[in-house]
């Protein structure tokens, strides 16, 4: 199938060949009939991906200091990679979507196939959504006219946040697509209504709506609004338009009433003046999307719903009373179209968005799908037969940043990349010249050829998809953490004991850094050591997968294990116990203090803090062995006290990846078992999940 995607360092809008999305729990996959290009938020990405670096900068200042500060922790060539790296990924184009259901997952109850949805899918010929995402279309409401549902619930969202009564007057700024949506649910809601915009075009639809629309070209808005309502003012004022100044918010401070409200919609600069904001008592209020629920993975992918009695108009209720507003002729769309474009011409026709006078454009799919005999793979080239044959499952950050460029850059010959959505593996096969990109696991799994499993994905997938490749008698390399809870841990541990001459190895990558090898090479005479590793870690945005212990395990196992790790390489022991303590700074396991005790008698400590600065070295590891002191500094410098060691003037960070696959590699062609053992990543990953139960039940944890 094809999907239209938007990259941001050439400025190019295509379409990219890719394989139709997996259906996954709890998500639905839907034939694409139409979609609704929206003007105003792919304008902005389609014109910031045609801006040069030095203007990109300029239009993210708050980028540069995460820059500069990765650039003191991590140096410069790793910086400015990650940097080049991150616009070398293109954007997937779009989110308002209609189509029929071919494909239901576990989990979903409301929709069947053959039903006929709008959701917030990209794009796309096919399109996999979270149910909650997705909601069935009235039989009465055409297809031209349900397409424009997700944005319409943007702005009903932002009236929801208002909660106007019925008399109010109401004044939105800005009469693109979703400010003439707007303004009609506001009449709808007993409102009256004055717009304003610079462009004749849309005031004339709003017009033909029997909505007040003045060119605000000709005249002041807060003062046209004032001289409208007797010098009272709005009792609201929407926000809808885009702009690089912050002109229009204190404008609409200006033309609100006493206590009256601001609602922004679009996007603009926030420089306000308090003085207006303060003497009015002006509430100001930035609206999120279509509704409660987005950006909540509770909510869109686990499929959580909030209890309606709480929570009364969640993201998808937005949409199916959008679709009631649409069924009963409250809004019209008609007028909102200004042209009806094919899919397969769509990358031209994006020359359009740039007209000042363009309001919606749909995209038209084609009527009838011929699917090839394996819809869910494109191949980009035949595959060469190798004793180890690779195949990927996860088309993530890790894979793109590091696992795929290491592979090829060491001569793998990967013969599969796999990725739940289709694109992010598409264009991974394409960059990297990988043969076939697929969205089923299964067809990696089931393949004779493939020899060698890799699995990149998120962790509560792991031991499933590691347990699939053991029984299908592949070699397996696992990110870590190998388990997020105990009783996978030892199903897995069930597994490998049935296919105990497979390789088994996770991504503890960091005991094959260089330096690491370097520091061990000094103490493998005095195994009985005493290790310090403080981990500036950084607390992760609100809301991050990694926090859900159900899918990400938590920091400590899904993060911290790598030091679980280093600590045992360092050693050369297992661990016998574990006793943790957790400040009460966060309830994310963020802030937490490791005790180690190891077989040996050798102690270590993790000490693993997210209240840190970035500018600090993110991890550094103290080893006190044989009256001599090692000092690694982020994998950048070793530094000793008691040994002679030299530190090249022109180190750069190395934590071990390439050496790790190199080492898998040559163990594969060997048929011998690495450096990392089954039985020391089963003691690693079981200490790890008993750092919870230390925490709670404040005493030490025996591993054994």
């Amino acid at each position: 199938m094809k999907q239209l995607i938007q990259h941001l360092q050439s400025g190019k809008t295509t379409l990219e060949e890719v394989p139709i999305p997996a259906v996954k729990n709890g998500y639905i996959v839907v034939r694409s009939i139409y979609s609704l290009v929206s003007t105003g938020t792919e304008k902005m990405l389609v014109e910031f991906s045609k801006a040069s670096i030095i203007n990109k900068v300029r239009q993210n200042p708050d980028r540069v200091e995460q820059v500069l500060n990765k650039i003191s922790s991590d140096g410069l060539i790793p910086t400015l990679d990650a940097v080049f790296r991150k616009l070398e990924e293109p954007m997937p184009l779009g989110y308002c979507n209609l189509g029929v259901v071919t494909a239901v997952g576990e989990g979903v109850n409301d929709f069947k196939i053959g039903d006929r949805v709008i959701s917030n899918g990209p794009h796309a010929e096919y399109v996999a959504v979270p149910k909650n995402l997705a909601c069935k279309v009235p039989h009465e409401v055409s297809n031209e006219a349900a397409v424009f549902t997700v944005v319409g619930a943007i702005g009903l969202e932002a009236i929801r946040l208002a909660k106007p009564q019925l008399g109010d007057t109401v004044c939105v700024i800005g009469l693109g697509l979703i400010g003439l949506l707007t303004c009609q649910l506001l009449r709808a809601s007993g409102c009256n209504v004055m717009a304003y915009d610079i462009d004749d075009k849309k005031i004339a639809i709003a017009k033909s709506m029997q909505i007040a629309a003045f060119n605000s070209s000709n005249i002041d808005i807060d003062a046209h609004v004032l001289e409208q309502t007797n010098n009272f003012g709005c009792d609201v004022v929407f926000i809808a338009a885009s702009a690089k100044n912050d002109n229009l918010v204190n404008i609409a401070a200006r033309a609100t009433k006493k206590r009256g409200q601001v609602i922004l919609i679009g996007v603009i600069n926030l420089q306000l003046d308090r003085t207006e904001f303060y003497k009015k008592e002006i509430t100001f209020q930035v609206s999120c999307s279509y509704g409660a629920g987005r950006y909540d993975d509770q909510y869109e992918i686990q499929g959580i719903d909030y209890p309606e009695a709480y929570v009364k108009w969640t993201a998808k209720r937005n949409f199916e009373a959008f679709l009631s507003c649409l069924n009963n002729n409250t809004v019209q769309t008609t007028q909102l179209i200004t042209s009806t474009i094919l899919f397969e011409q769509a990358p031209e026709a994006y020359a359009e968005i740039a007209a000042p006078d363009t309001v919606a454009l749909l995209l038209k799919y084609a009527n009838d799908y011929k699917l090839t005999a394996q819809p869910e793979q494109v191949t980009i080239k035949p595959n060469k037969p190798s004793a180890v044959t690779v195949g990927i499952i996860g088309s993530g950050n890790f894979a793109k940043a590091t696992l795929v460029p290491i592979l090829q850059k060491i001569g793998a010959n990967i013969k599969y990349i796999c990725g739940n959505d289709g694109l992010s593996a598409a264009l991974l096969a394409k960059k990297f010249n990988i043969p076939h990109a697929v969205t089923s696991t299964d067809t990696i799994i089931n393949d004779p050829e493939v020899n060698l499993l890799i699995i990149a994905t998120r962790h509560d997938s792991h031991a499933a998809l590691a347990i699939a490749g053991l029984n299908a008698n592949k070699h397996i390399f696992v990110e870590k953490p190998i388990a997020i809870d105990l009783n996978s841990l030892e199903q897995l541990k069930a597994a490998h004991a049935q296919h105990p001459e497979l390789i088994f190895q996770s991504g503890f990558n960091r005991r094959h850094a260089p330096l690491a090898k370097q520091l061990k090479a000094h103490i493998q005479n005095n195994p009985v050591s005493n290790i310090v590793i403080t981990v500036n870690a950084g607390a992760l945005p609100d809301g991050h997968w990694l926090y859900n212990k159900t899918t990400g395990g938590g920091r400590i196992v899904g993060e911290a294990c790598h030091f679980f790790d280093l600590m045992s390489y360092f050693t050369g022991s297992t661990i016998k116990s574990v006793y943790a303590t957790e400040a009460p700074i966060s309830n994310q396991q963020e802030n937490t203090i490791i005790h180690l005790t190891y077989h040996n008698g050798s102690h270590g400590t993790i000490n693993y803090f997210a209240n840190g600065h970035k500018k600090y070295p993110k991890e550094k590891i103290e080893v006190f062995a044989g009256n001599k002191i090692f000092m690694l500094d982020n994998f950048r410098k070793l530094y000793a006290y008691g040994a002679n060691i030299t530190n090249s003037l022109f180190s750069t960070q190395d934590k071990g990846h390439k050496a790790q696959f190199e080492t898998l590699l040559q163990s594969l062609h060997s048929d011998q078992l690495s450096s990392s053992t089954f039985e020391s990543l089963y003691n690693t990953t079981k200490a790890t999940l008993l750092v919870e139960k230390s925490i709670t039940t404040k005493a030490p944890q025996e591993v054994d």
